[in-house]
């Protein structure tokens, strides 16, 4: 007698994900992804991931497909940098925004508006409110609708 047995790999969290803006944070200093992750998931606006071996970041990005990924750019081994070319340089992650996360500036040079290796960066320490904040400027309206959609809401344009 053979028995089929239905078992769904996948957790439940990977399947709501689904539904909010998926957001990967690639740091080395797992007690800021870790504080980070708690902090935004705690907003309700966002599934977050996160990956404290530059090495594996490439890897991670693509199983995970962010709509948004946080990089810390002082990291031993790969740096930020290298991980954003990797990622750029990918078909399916190449339009993916990428943040960059520094302790290297302040946060007046992260208001300022000016970019690293074109692309947006946020001053660390950083509070989550800041975060959300960097985040919303950056995520793709397309990710916006996406989610606004699962709760049976349209993006409305005034023309």
């Amino acid at each position: 007698m053979s028995r089929t047995i239905e078992v769904d790999f996948l957790p439940q969290a990977f399947e709501e994900a689904k539904e909010k803006p998926r957001i990967l944070i690639i740091d080395d200093n797992r007690d800021f992804t870790y504080s980070a992750k708690l902090g935004l998931e705690r907003t309700g606006r966002y599934s977050v991931w996160e990956e404290n071996e530059p090495a594996r970041a490439h890897q991670t990005a693509q199983h995970i497909q962010p709509d948004l990924i946080l990089l810390d750019i002082a990291m031993p081994g790969t740096d930020g940098g290298e991980v954003a070319a990797r990622i750029e340089s990918d078909p399916t992650l190449h339009r993916t925004p990428v943040v960059f996360l520094t302790a290297l500036v302040t946060r007046a040079e992260a208001r300022s508006g000016l970019q690293i290796q074109g692309h947006p960066f946020l001053a660390k320490p950083i509070s989550i409110p800041e975060l959300v904040a960097g985040i919303e400027r950056n995520l793709p309206a397309l990710s916006h609708d996406k989610h606004a959609a699962s709760f049976g809401l349209q993006h409305v344009t005034n023309n």
